[in-house]
Protein backbone atom coordinates (compact mmCIF):
# COMPACT_ATOMS: atom_id res chain seq x y z
CA UNK A 1 0.00 0.00 0.00
CA UNK A 2 1.42 3.39 -0.97
CA UNK A 3 1.93 6.19 1.50
CA UNK A 4 -0.82 8.26 -0.09
CA UNK A 5 -3.31 5.38 0.25
CA UNK A 6 -2.34 4.89 3.88
CA UNK A 7 -2.89 8.55 4.57
CA UNK A 8 -6.25 8.45 2.79
CA UNK A 9 -7.41 5.47 4.85
CA UNK A 10 -6.22 7.10 8.06
CA UNK A 11 -8.10 10.28 7.18
CA UNK A 12 -11.28 8.32 6.41
CA UNK A 13 -10.98 6.48 9.72
CA UNK A 14 -11.46 9.76 11.59
CA UNK A 15 -14.61 10.70 9.69
CA UNK A 16 -16.96 10.28 12.64
CA UNK A 17 -14.53 11.19 15.40
CA UNK A 18 -13.86 9.01 18.44
CA UNK A 19 -15.93 7.79 21.35
CA UNK A 20 -19.30 6.12 21.67
CA UNK A 21 -20.59 7.83 24.80
CA UNK A 22 -22.31 11.19 25.27
CA UNK A 23 -19.39 13.13 23.71
CA UNK A 24 -17.69 12.57 20.36
CA UNK A 25 -13.95 13.29 20.59
CA UNK A 26 -11.55 14.66 17.98
CA UNK A 27 -8.67 12.37 19.03
CA UNK A 28 -8.67 8.83 20.31
CA UNK A 29 -6.76 10.01 23.40
CA UNK A 30 -8.48 13.36 23.93
CA UNK A 31 -8.48 14.31 27.62
CA UNK A 32 -8.42 18.12 27.84
CA UNK A 33 -11.62 19.78 29.00
CA UNK A 34 -13.19 22.53 31.09
CA UNK A 35 -15.44 22.50 34.13
CA UNK A 36 -18.28 24.89 33.32
CA UNK A 37 -21.96 24.69 34.10
CA UNK A 38 -23.16 26.87 31.19
CA UNK A 39 -21.75 28.63 28.16
CA UNK A 40 -20.53 32.20 28.34
CA UNK A 41 -23.12 33.63 25.97
CA UNK A 42 -23.54 37.13 24.57
CA UNK A 43 -25.40 38.47 27.58
CA UNK A 44 -22.74 37.20 29.97
CA UNK A 45 -19.92 38.64 27.84
CA UNK A 46 -21.70 41.99 27.73
CA UNK A 47 -21.86 41.85 31.54
CA UNK A 48 -18.14 41.07 31.74
CA UNK A 49 -17.36 43.95 29.38
CA UNK A 50 -19.45 46.34 31.46
CA UNK A 51 -17.54 45.32 34.58
CA UNK A 52 -13.99 45.11 33.22
CA UNK A 53 -13.49 47.54 30.33
CA UNK A 54 -11.97 50.95 31.04
CA UNK A 55 -14.04 54.08 31.36
CA UNK A 56 -14.41 55.40 27.82
CA UNK A 57 -14.07 52.00 26.14
CA UNK A 58 -16.97 50.95 23.90
CA UNK A 59 -19.44 48.43 25.29
CA UNK A 60 -21.34 46.04 23.07
CA UNK A 61 -25.12 46.16 23.43
CA UNK A 62 -27.56 43.71 21.90
CA UNK A 63 -27.61 43.67 18.11
CA UNK A 64 -25.69 46.97 17.94
CA UNK A 65 -26.44 50.21 16.11
CA UNK A 66 -26.94 49.12 12.51
CA UNK A 67 -28.49 50.79 9.47
CA UNK A 68 -30.87 47.86 9.16
CA UNK A 69 -32.15 46.58 12.52
CA UNK A 70 -31.36 42.96 13.38
CA UNK A 71 -32.07 40.55 16.18
CA UNK A 72 -29.19 40.05 18.64
CA UNK A 73 -27.09 36.93 18.19
CA UNK A 74 -27.51 34.58 21.16
CA UNK A 75 -23.80 33.75 21.37
CA UNK A 76 -21.81 36.68 19.91
CA UNK A 77 -21.69 40.35 20.81
CA UNK A 78 -22.47 42.81 18.04
CA UNK A 79 -18.78 43.59 17.49
CA UNK A 80 -17.87 39.90 17.42
CA UNK A 81 -20.42 39.48 14.64
CA UNK A 82 -18.86 42.41 12.75
CA UNK A 83 -15.42 40.84 13.00
CA UNK A 84 -16.76 37.53 11.68
CA UNK A 85 -18.62 39.17 8.80
CA UNK A 86 -15.50 41.03 7.69
CA UNK A 87 -13.30 37.93 7.80
CA UNK A 88 -15.76 35.98 5.66
CA UNK A 89 -16.49 38.70 3.08
CA UNK A 90 -15.12 38.71 -0.46
CA UNK A 91 -13.51 42.13 -0.09
CA UNK A 92 -11.38 40.89 2.81
CA UNK A 93 -10.23 37.79 0.92
CA UNK A 94 -9.30 39.88 -2.09
CA UNK A 95 -6.84 41.84 0.03
CA UNK A 96 -4.54 38.84 -0.45
CA UNK A 97 -4.19 39.89 -4.09
CA UNK A 98 -3.78 43.63 -3.56
CA UNK A 99 -0.58 45.65 -3.31
CA UNK A 100 0.71 46.89 0.01
CA UNK A 101 3.85 48.58 -1.39
CA UNK A 102 5.30 46.24 -4.01
CA UNK A 103 3.20 45.25 -7.02
CA UNK A 104 3.54 41.52 -7.75
CA UNK A 105 4.86 40.83 -4.22
CA UNK A 106 7.15 37.89 -3.60
CA UNK A 107 6.28 35.12 -1.19
CA UNK A 108 7.81 37.15 1.65
CA UNK A 109 6.45 40.64 0.97
CA UNK A 110 3.25 42.00 2.47
CA UNK A 111 -0.07 42.19 0.72
CA UNK A 112 -3.01 44.25 1.94
CA UNK A 113 -4.24 41.11 3.72
CA UNK A 114 -1.07 40.48 5.71
CA UNK A 115 -0.93 44.21 6.46
CA UNK A 116 -4.47 44.06 7.89
CA UNK A 117 -3.50 41.09 10.06
CA UNK A 118 -0.43 42.90 11.39
CA UNK A 119 -2.46 46.04 12.11
CA UNK A 120 -4.90 43.85 14.02
CA UNK A 121 -2.07 42.34 16.08
CA UNK A 122 -0.66 45.77 16.99
CA UNK A 123 -4.10 47.25 17.71
CA UNK A 124 -5.20 44.34 19.91
CA UNK A 125 -1.93 44.53 21.87
CA UNK A 126 -2.62 48.21 22.61
CA UNK A 127 -6.33 47.65 23.30
CA UNK A 128 -5.61 44.80 25.69
CA UNK A 129 -3.27 46.98 27.74
CA UNK A 130 -5.74 49.87 27.79
CA UNK A 131 -8.76 47.65 28.63
CA UNK A 132 -10.53 48.69 25.43
CA UNK A 133 -13.01 46.54 23.49
CA UNK A 134 -10.93 43.87 21.74
CA UNK A 135 -13.65 42.71 19.36
CA UNK A 136 -14.41 46.20 18.08
CA UNK A 137 -10.70 46.94 17.76
CA UNK A 138 -10.13 43.78 15.76
CA UNK A 139 -13.15 44.39 13.50
CA UNK A 140 -11.98 47.90 12.62
CA UNK A 141 -8.39 46.76 12.05
CA UNK A 142 -9.31 43.83 9.81
CA UNK A 143 -11.72 45.94 7.75
CA UNK A 144 -9.80 49.20 7.59
CA UNK A 145 -8.31 48.68 4.10
CA UNK A 146 -11.19 46.88 2.37
CA UNK A 147 -11.80 50.03 0.32
CA UNK A 148 -8.41 49.90 -1.35
CA UNK A 149 -8.30 49.29 -5.08
CA UNK A 150 -5.61 47.31 -6.89
CA UNK A 151 -2.11 48.75 -7.03
CA UNK A 152 -2.00 50.40 -3.60
CA UNK A 153 -2.63 54.08 -2.94
CA UNK A 154 -2.23 54.81 -6.66
CA UNK A 155 -5.78 53.50 -7.09
CA UNK A 156 -7.08 56.48 -5.09
CA UNK A 157 -5.46 58.86 -7.56
CA UNK A 158 -6.78 56.75 -10.43
CA UNK A 159 -10.41 56.78 -9.29
CA UNK A 160 -10.67 60.26 -7.75
CA UNK A 161 -11.53 62.16 -10.99
CA UNK A 162 -14.58 59.95 -11.58
CA UNK A 163 -16.37 60.77 -8.32
CA UNK A 164 -17.69 64.15 -7.14
CA UNK A 165 -16.14 63.76 -3.67
CA UNK A 166 -13.00 61.98 -4.85
CA UNK A 167 -11.94 58.52 -3.74
CA UNK A 168 -10.58 57.74 -0.28
CA UNK A 169 -10.21 54.12 0.68
CA UNK A 170 -11.55 54.60 4.23
CA UNK A 171 -14.93 56.15 3.39
CA UNK A 172 -15.25 54.01 0.26
CA UNK A 173 -14.62 50.87 2.27
CA UNK A 174 -17.12 51.78 4.99
CA UNK A 175 -19.86 53.28 2.85
CA UNK A 176 -19.65 51.21 -0.35
CA UNK A 177 -17.60 48.02 -0.13
CA UNK A 178 -18.70 46.88 3.34
CA UNK A 179 -22.18 48.42 3.28
CA UNK A 180 -23.87 45.09 2.41
CA UNK A 181 -22.56 43.60 5.68
CA UNK A 182 -24.72 45.96 7.78
CA UNK A 183 -21.91 46.53 10.28
CA UNK A 184 -22.29 48.49 13.50
CA UNK A 185 -21.95 52.27 13.35
CA UNK A 186 -18.85 52.16 15.59
CA UNK A 187 -17.10 49.67 13.31
CA UNK A 188 -17.89 51.67 10.19
CA UNK A 189 -16.77 54.89 11.88
CA UNK A 190 -13.38 53.41 12.73
CA UNK A 191 -12.89 52.10 9.19
CA UNK A 192 -14.08 55.34 7.59
CA UNK A 193 -11.80 57.59 9.63
CA UNK A 194 -8.69 55.54 10.37
CA UNK A 195 -6.42 57.70 8.18
CA UNK A 196 -4.82 60.63 10.00
CA UNK A 197 -6.02 63.04 7.31
CA UNK A 198 -9.62 62.20 8.20
CA UNK A 199 -11.70 63.44 11.16
CA UNK A 200 -10.94 61.61 14.39
CA UNK A 201 -12.79 58.34 14.99
CA UNK A 202 -15.58 58.51 17.55
CA UNK A 203 -14.31 55.62 19.70
CA UNK A 204 -11.14 54.87 21.60
CA UNK A 205 -10.90 51.63 19.60
CA UNK A 206 -10.93 53.59 16.34
CA UNK A 207 -8.14 55.83 17.66
CA UNK A 208 -6.12 52.76 18.61
CA UNK A 209 -6.42 51.37 15.06
CA UNK A 210 -5.31 54.73 13.62
CA UNK A 211 -2.06 54.42 15.57
CA UNK A 212 -1.71 50.69 14.90
CA UNK A 213 -2.03 51.22 11.14
CA UNK A 214 0.84 53.70 11.05
CA UNK A 215 2.99 51.66 13.42
CA UNK A 216 2.52 48.49 11.38
CA UNK A 217 3.07 49.88 7.89
CA UNK A 218 6.06 52.04 8.83
CA UNK A 219 7.84 49.03 10.32
CA UNK A 220 6.85 46.32 7.85
CA UNK A 221 7.18 48.46 4.70
CA UNK A 222 10.78 49.10 5.73
CA UNK A 223 11.34 45.38 6.26
CA UNK A 224 9.91 44.57 2.82
CA UNK A 225 12.03 47.26 1.16
CA UNK A 226 15.16 45.88 2.83
CA UNK A 227 14.31 42.37 1.68
CA UNK A 228 13.74 43.67 -1.87
CA UNK A 229 17.11 45.42 -1.90
CA UNK A 230 15.57 48.89 -2.17
CA UNK A 231 17.13 50.21 1.07
CA UNK A 232 19.42 48.99 3.82
CA UNK A 233 18.84 49.20 7.55
CA UNK A 234 22.20 50.97 7.73
CA UNK A 235 20.53 53.86 5.89
CA UNK A 236 18.10 54.52 8.75
CA UNK A 237 18.48 57.94 10.40
CA UNK A 238 19.81 58.01 13.94
CA UNK A 239 16.54 59.64 15.06
CA UNK A 240 14.92 56.25 14.42
CA UNK A 241 17.70 53.91 15.51
CA UNK A 242 18.44 55.59 18.86
CA UNK A 243 14.85 55.29 20.04
CA UNK A 244 13.26 52.39 18.15
CA UNK A 245 16.12 50.27 16.82
CA UNK A 246 16.61 48.83 13.35
CA UNK A 247 14.34 45.78 13.22
CA UNK A 248 10.58 45.54 12.82
CA UNK A 249 10.31 43.70 16.12
CA UNK A 250 12.15 46.40 18.05
CA UNK A 251 10.28 49.23 16.40
CA UNK A 252 6.81 47.81 16.89
CA UNK A 253 7.54 47.03 20.55
CA UNK A 254 8.76 50.57 21.22
CA UNK A 255 5.82 52.17 19.40
CA UNK A 256 3.20 50.00 21.12
CA UNK A 257 4.69 50.79 24.51
CA UNK A 258 4.81 54.47 23.56
CA UNK A 259 1.06 54.48 22.92
CA UNK A 260 0.17 52.49 26.02
CA UNK A 261 2.29 54.51 28.43
CA UNK A 262 1.25 57.90 27.01
CA UNK A 263 -2.45 57.00 27.01
CA UNK A 264 -2.62 55.95 30.65
CA UNK A 265 -4.21 58.63 32.77
CA UNK A 266 -4.38 61.23 30.00
CA UNK A 267 -7.90 60.49 28.77
CA UNK A 268 -6.79 60.34 25.13
CA UNK A 269 -5.02 57.82 22.92
CA UNK A 270 -1.62 59.15 21.88
CA UNK A 271 2.09 58.41 21.87
CA UNK A 272 4.93 59.71 24.02
CA UNK A 273 7.00 62.42 22.30
CA UNK A 274 10.25 60.47 21.86
CA UNK A 275 8.77 57.39 20.10
CA UNK A 276 6.34 59.67 18.20
CA UNK A 277 9.31 61.60 16.78
CA UNK A 278 11.04 58.33 15.90
CA UNK A 279 7.89 57.06 14.16
CA UNK A 280 7.63 60.32 12.22
CA UNK A 281 11.29 60.03 11.19
CA UNK A 282 10.76 56.43 10.06
CA UNK A 283 7.71 57.42 8.03
CA UNK A 284 9.59 60.33 6.43
CA UNK A 285 12.45 57.96 5.55
CA UNK A 286 10.04 55.50 3.97
CA UNK A 287 8.38 58.24 1.94
CA UNK A 288 11.66 59.53 0.59
CA UNK A 289 13.48 56.25 0.01
CA UNK A 290 10.62 53.84 -0.77
CA UNK A 291 7.24 55.39 -1.66
CA UNK A 292 8.43 58.35 -3.77
CA UNK A 293 11.62 56.93 -5.31
CA UNK A 294 11.57 57.27 -9.12
CA UNK A 295 10.84 53.57 -9.66
CA UNK A 296 7.88 53.71 -7.27
CA UNK A 297 6.49 56.80 -8.96
CA UNK A 298 6.79 55.08 -12.34
CA UNK A 299 5.00 52.03 -10.92
CA UNK A 300 2.19 54.24 -9.57
CA UNK A 301 1.84 56.03 -12.92
CA UNK A 302 1.51 52.68 -14.67
CA UNK A 303 -1.12 51.54 -12.16
CA UNK A 304 -3.12 54.74 -12.64
CA UNK A 305 -3.04 54.37 -16.42
CA UNK A 306 -4.27 50.77 -16.26
CA UNK A 307 -7.08 51.46 -13.81
CA UNK A 308 -8.36 54.54 -15.63
CA UNK A 309 -8.35 52.64 -18.91
CA UNK A 310 -10.40 49.87 -17.29
CA UNK A 311 -12.87 52.32 -15.74
CA UNK A 312 -13.27 54.13 -19.05
CA UNK A 313 -13.85 50.81 -20.79
CA UNK A 314 -16.62 49.82 -18.37
CA UNK A 315 -18.23 53.26 -18.52
CA UNK A 316 -18.40 52.89 -22.30
CA UNK A 317 -19.62 49.29 -22.01
CA UNK A 318 -21.68 49.11 -18.80
CA UNK A 319 -23.14 45.78 -19.89
CA UNK A 320 -19.71 44.28 -19.12
CA UNK A 321 -19.91 45.37 -15.47
CA UNK A 322 -21.23 42.40 -13.44
CA UNK A 323 -24.54 43.14 -11.73
CA UNK A 324 -25.06 46.44 -13.54
CA UNK A 325 -28.65 47.54 -13.96
CA UNK A 326 -30.02 50.42 -15.99
CA UNK A 327 -30.98 52.46 -12.94
CA UNK A 328 -27.38 52.59 -11.65
CA UNK A 329 -24.81 55.30 -12.30
CA UNK A 330 -22.48 53.62 -14.84
CA UNK A 331 -19.48 55.66 -13.67
CA UNK A 332 -19.86 54.71 -10.01
CA UNK A 333 -20.57 51.11 -10.96
CA UNK A 334 -17.41 51.00 -13.10
CA UNK A 335 -15.27 52.42 -10.26
CA UNK A 336 -16.77 49.96 -7.79
CA UNK A 337 -16.09 47.01 -10.09
CA UNK A 338 -12.53 47.95 -11.01
CA UNK A 339 -11.80 48.98 -7.42
CA UNK A 340 -12.75 45.51 -6.25
CA UNK A 341 -10.30 43.79 -8.58
CA UNK A 342 -7.08 42.21 -7.38
CA UNK A 343 -3.84 43.38 -8.96
CA UNK A 344 -3.48 40.27 -11.08
CA UNK A 345 -7.06 40.34 -12.36
CA UNK A 346 -6.85 44.05 -13.23
CA UNK A 347 -3.64 43.61 -15.20
CA UNK A 348 -4.99 40.51 -16.94
CA UNK A 349 -8.11 42.46 -17.90
CA UNK A 350 -5.96 45.25 -19.35
CA UNK A 351 -4.12 42.72 -21.49
CA UNK A 352 -7.12 40.65 -22.55
CA UNK A 353 -9.84 43.27 -22.95
CA UNK A 354 -7.83 46.35 -23.83
CA UNK A 355 -4.91 44.75 -25.62
CA UNK A 356 -2.27 46.39 -23.48
CA UNK A 357 1.26 45.08 -24.08
CA UNK A 358 3.16 43.75 -21.08
CA UNK A 359 5.59 46.65 -21.30
CA UNK A 360 2.84 49.10 -20.27
CA UNK A 361 1.88 47.18 -17.15
CA UNK A 362 3.31 48.00 -13.72
CA UNK A 363 6.79 46.54 -13.33
CA UNK A 364 8.06 44.40 -10.48
CA UNK A 365 10.05 46.47 -7.99
CA UNK A 366 13.06 45.24 -6.06
CA UNK A 367 14.52 41.79 -5.81
CA UNK A 368 14.72 39.04 -3.25
CA UNK A 369 17.94 38.87 -1.27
Amino acid sequence: MTGSNQRAQLWVSTMTGHGRGAVVLAHADSRAGVQLERAVDRVERERIEAATLAVGATRAAGAGRRARPEQPDPERTCFERDRDRIVHCTAFRRLAGKTQVVVHPSDHQRTRLTHALEVSQVAVAIARSLAANLSLTEAIALGHDCGHGPGGHASEDAFAPYLPDGYEHGPWGADVVLAPLNLCAETLDGIRDHSWSRPAPATVEGEIVSWADRIAYCAHDLEDAVRAGIVSVSDLPEAVVEVAGRSRREQIGVFIDGVVQASLGHGRVGMAPAPAQALAALRAFNYERIYTRPESVAQSDAVIAVLRALVDHHIAHPELTPGFTGDQDPVRAAVAYVGGMTDRFAFEQATRRLGWPAGRLPAVLGRET
